[in-house]
């Protein structure tokens, strides 16, 4: 009886490894991406006021809107959508601001932005809104002036 290779063995041992890594990667992937990213929408209302959309199915919040009463935009903004799922140097413009930081590694992830001097971020547990938090409602209009929040109201 013959005894087996050397090359018998590592080509057996790369096959299994081959196989758990793809296991393993596939798993991880599917964490990081499964609940989908923050979706925005830069618009205005229809008296010109600048307005954020905010969206996250997963998270089950749907039209939270930011609405910024004091500013003025000198067009009016066509719907912007930007969807946050994949990683940019930051910061880089939108169209009231900056986005400041954008973590995208397990979405939602979080997202900063800087919009007319207010510091909004998105997270999946809280919305903060120039350093104090609020929970996720949907369906809710924000009135955002400042150093703070205005009003918080459920849309009509």
């Amino acid at each position: 009886m013959k005894p087996a290779g050397p090359l018998k063995h590592f080509a057996l041992a790369f096959l299994i490894a081959v196989v758990i890594y793809t296991i393993f990667y596939t798993g991880i992937e599917h964490r990081r991406t499964f609940r989908g990213p923050w979706r925005v929408v830069f618009t205005n209302t229809a008296a010109g006021v600048p307005r954020l959309v905010v969206s996250q199915p997963k998270l089950g919040i749907t039209n939270l809107m930011l609405d910024f009463p004091n500013e003025k935009l000198p067009l009016i903004v066509s719907n912007s959508l930007m969807v946050c799922d994949t990683p940019r140097e930051v910061p880089f413009p939108v169209p009231f601001g900056q986005c400041i930081f954008m973590d995208t590694t397990f979405l939602p992830g979080t997202v900063t932005f800087n919009l007319f001097s207010h510091e909004i971020e998105l997270l999946p547990r809280v919305l903060i809104i120039n350093r104090k938090e609020y929970s996720w409602k949907s369906e809710t209009n924000i009135s955002v002036s400042g150093v703070g929040v205005m009003s918080i109201q459920p849309k009509n």
